[in-house]
């Protein structure tokens, strides 16, 4: 059987599942559509929540990103990882026991205001659009690669599935449906995991296998992949961050970004009670953790892999001759990811780093210049081709890869949907719409969203994983002070809300289009997206935490020079917080 042929088989099958699971969990009621009927047991909901939080991002793009970077890339495992705690311990549970279905439905109640309803709408639509793109573009990856299509293609063919189950389902059917999307994911992540550090360390555990000695070299493989690096002008993989305060700001950006994205906290909704809120939260960490600790494993295998491809002598002496490149990197060229263009006509591939540094010694061997560049989000793909796995596996995480893009893109299409149908429509414009009617508004909502998801996947603004990063910088700006504020603050009130959510939105985007090139600014749309144009260092993926900060100065300063929120609000926080013999109110 051709690879061809597997991959379809693997795919085919794991997509007719989730239909299948879509159409045996269809949305009778907006309740179960929303919230899934608030009846899903902890270690469901947080297997699905796992499948929710290992996006596209985490799966494809995160482990390319540290293979990269190494170490200073790592803040997207910390970041992501204390965001989760943050949301477990500090805003899921009481979120929980407010009852609601929606973010922008807690923040309309809790700050008394519809306005404040429409502000939040707005900043969760921004967000979840930029993460979705992230999601889509991932999904376009994977279909261009393992199904032979083009990328447009790819993105048709997930936008199907997903409007599938996800319009037929709602949030009973993402959230069975999710959990299937795990176990295909975590599967097809951790065997080639295992089979590579095998390989290269003779440890199975890939957790510990990153950290043993390099099976070739005698020497552990960090320091091996170091001199490898280095040898090629690269910076050490293990190399400290320059910037710290920039990297304090990115990890704080992703863990309130983590804290405050809607299709995150709504899974929390899911559940009967405040305790099965918790358990949901620390069920979900351990599954997450799965994969998060694999990561740093999968990114540093993989990168001295394709050193080893392109110098298979062991020395940067020798590159391999484009003619006897191997199978893998012929199939991912013809995807337009990997690129090779013969510099100095010798044949052969130079695979270095054009840096001031390695010039000389680049020019004394006749090098003119890199010749060898690929996308990183294609690593985890290509990972068992790379080490020549069996094609199942290959299939394996085909269809792995498509489980973690779909999974998110699910829950955050219904995030986006809900906040159309039932805090737009039903909150603002048609109070007295039938259940019926809000159900089909949800339904066409979710058709609109993934249409609009689909062709802003077609031209994504990065890697998957940066533009998800922006993302969490976008609800980490507004979403999470007003979400903080309104459970831990009874004196904030709607003016404050309002005020602090569109400063730490306006700051945010603003920062982020002049350097990203998004839209026109006079004097500012050429700056270019490097360090030293940068405002103090601050990267656009870590503007977010600043963003934050003047959302809880602003919200705070108005609501001081306001008048105080009404005193049933502040005894409704006071509730959230401290339940008066609410054993009943714990259960709604």
């Amino acid at each position: 059987m051709s690879q061809f042929a597997i991959n379809v088989l693997f795919v085919g099958a794991s997509f007719l599942l989730y239909i299948g699971i879509a159409i045996w969990a269809k949305a009778g009621s907006t309740k179960d559509f929303y919230v899934a009927g608030s009846g899903i047991h902890p270690i469901t909901n947080g297997v699905a929540i796992g499948a929710d939080w290992m996006s596209a991002a985490s799966f494809i793009s995160m482990a390319g990103l540290i293979a990269a970077g190494g170490y200073s890339n790592s803040t997207f495992l910390m970041g992501w990882t204390g965001g989760y705690v943050l949301l477990a311990m500090l805003l899921a549970p009481y979120l929980r026991k407010f009852g609601k279905f929606t973010v922008p439905e807690f923040i309309g109640d809790r700050y008394y205001s519809d306005n404040a309803r429409l502000v939040a709408v707005i900043c969760l639509i921004v967000a979840s659009v930029t993460y979705v793109i992230g999601q889509m573009a991932g999904a376009g990856v994977a279909f261009s690669r393992f199904l032979e299509v083009d990328n447009t293609t790819g993105l048709i063919i997930a936008a199907i599935v997903i409007f599938f189950y996800s319009v037929l389902g709602g949030m009973k059917g993402i959230t069975y449906t999710q959990v299937a999307q795990y176990c295909v994911l975590i599967v097809a992540y951790t065997i080639p995991a295992v089979f590579i550090s095998l390989q290269l360390t003779g440890n199975p555990i890939p957790w510990f296998g990153f950290l043993s000695e390099h099976t070739q070299s005698g020497v552990p493989v960090l320091t091996k992949l170091n001199q490898v690096l280095t040898d090629l002008g690269f910076n050490e993989y293990t190399a400290d961050v320059d910037n710290k305060l920039n990297m304090v700001l990115f990890t704080a950006s992703l863990m309130f970004g983590t804290a405050g994205l809607p299709h995150v906290i709504i899974r929390f909704f899911t559940v009967r009670k405040v305790t099965d809120a918790r358990w949901s939260g620390g069920w979900a960490l351990v599954f997450i953790a799965l994969l998060y600790l694999t990561a740093p494993a999968v990114g540093s295998m993989a990168r001295l892999n394709i050193v080893d491809t392109i110098y298979p002598d062991g020395t940067d002496a020798a590159p391999i001759q484009y003619e006897d490149r191997p199978n893998w990197i012929k199939e991912w060229e013809v995807t337009g990811l990997i690129q090779f263009e013969d510099k100095n006509n010798d044949g052969r591939i130079q695979y270095y780093n054009d840096s001031e540094s390695y010039a000389d010694e680049a020019e004394s061997r006749g090098w003119e210049g890199n010749e060898f560049s690929y996308n990183n989000d294609i690593l985890v793909l290509a990972n068992p081709e790379i080490a020549n796995l069996p094609g199942w596996v290959v299939g394996l995480i085909a269809a792995g890869g498509l489980a973690a893009a779909l999974s998110t893109a699910a829950g955050l299409l219904l995030a986006i949907s809900s906040a159309i149908s039932h805090d737009l429509i039903k909150g603002r414009f048609n109070p007295n719409i039938s259940d019926k009617g809000e159900l089909l508004a949800a339904r066409i909502s979710m058709a609109v969203a993934i249409v609009v998801a689909t062709y802003l996947g077609a031209n994504p603004p990065g890697f998957a994983a940066q533009v998800v990063a922006l993302a969490f910088g976008i609800a980490a700006a507004s979403l999470f002070p007003a979400l903080m504020m309104g459970i831990f603050s009874k004196r904030v009130n709607n003016v404050g809300a309002m005020a602090g959510m569109l400063s730490g939105l306006a700051l945010t985007l603003v920062y982020i289009f002049v350097y990203k090139g998004w839209f026109f600014i006079p004097g500012t749309a050429n700056l270019p997206d490097t360090a030293e144009h940068w405002v103090m260092g601050i990267s656009p993926l870590s503007i977010g935490a600043i963003g934050a900060v003047v959302n809880f100065a602003v919200a705070f300063a108005a609501s001081r020079a306001t008048a105080e929120p009404p005193q049933e609000i502040q005894e409704l926080v006071e509730s959230v917080r401290y339940p008066r013999g609410a054993g009943a109110a714990q259960d709604h």
